[in-house]
């Protein structure tokens, strides 16, 4: 029973309380960021490096931080990993750093780390935030990579590897180049996306619940014949 219950907290924000097809959080850097799928998936390391480091430590010290300084050290905290982020890219993966900008700095005022330091760590013990951290991290870098494949594969006509994540080999495939819309290189085609994106998933929702009724009144109709 509790490891399906460690499970049920890893998966979470991976489907059913994804940040940003879900709760709409992050959207920000979910539209500046997934001009590419390179920088959208950099961009997701980095975030969940920040989340699951600050989950952590938070949970550590939620017993003796007192609740009238709560705010104001999740805010030190989590701003020290993205210092930490932001140096080490910019030493190690200066593309990386370029391409994503001041986008690294606002980690900080990110609604999703926050909001799980808030709502989770500060209230659950360190192996428990791990894994809503790792969940959460994985479901929203998921997200905005999906939103970046869709966005480069239409708007450039293909998909490339290697200009910003310098350590993977160079790599172009270019399947659309003739039919590329640029609108979805610009900020216009990740509003685009994005509503795309979520209305499929209100569709696929909508779908289910649909189903789901139905499967009810069936299950109630053989119910009342099986009584007669």
């Amino acid at each position: 029973m509790e490891k399906n219950s460690k499970l049920k907290n890893f998966t979470k924000g991976i489907f059913l309380e994804n940040p940003l097809f879900v709760s709409l959080l992050g959207t920000c850097p979910a539209l500046a960021t997934t001009t590419s799928l390179e920088a959208a998936f950099g961009m997701g390391i980095l975030f969940m490096f920040v989340l699951i480091c600050s989950n952590v430590f938070i949970s550590m010290l939620r017993k003796i931080v007192p609740d009238e300084i709560k705010i104001p050290m999740f805010i030190v905290v989590i701003a020290t990993f993205v210092t930490i982020v932001k140096m080490l890219s910019q030493a190690f993966l200066p593309e990386l750093y370029s391409t994503l900008g001041v986008f690294i700095s606002l980690i900080v005022v990110n609604c999703i780390v926050l909001g799980r330091a808030e709502a989770y760590a500060s209230k659950n013990g360190v192996f428990d935030s791990l894994l809503d951290a790792l969940g959460m991290g994985i479901g929203y870098t998921m997200a905005i990579c999906i939103i970046a494949i869709v966005r480069e594969l239409l708007g450039t006509g293909g998909i490339s590897m290697g200009s910003v994540l310098t350590f993977l080999p160079a790599f172009k495939f270019t399947p659309l180049k003739d039919y590329a819309l640029r609108m979805f290189t610009l900020p216009t085609g990740g509003f685009i996306t994005l509503g795309l994106s979520l209305a499929v998933i209100a569709a696929y929702k909508n779908r289910k619940e649909e189903h789901k009724k139905v499967d009810e009144k069936l299950a109630k109709l053989q119910e009342k014949e099986a009584s007669k």
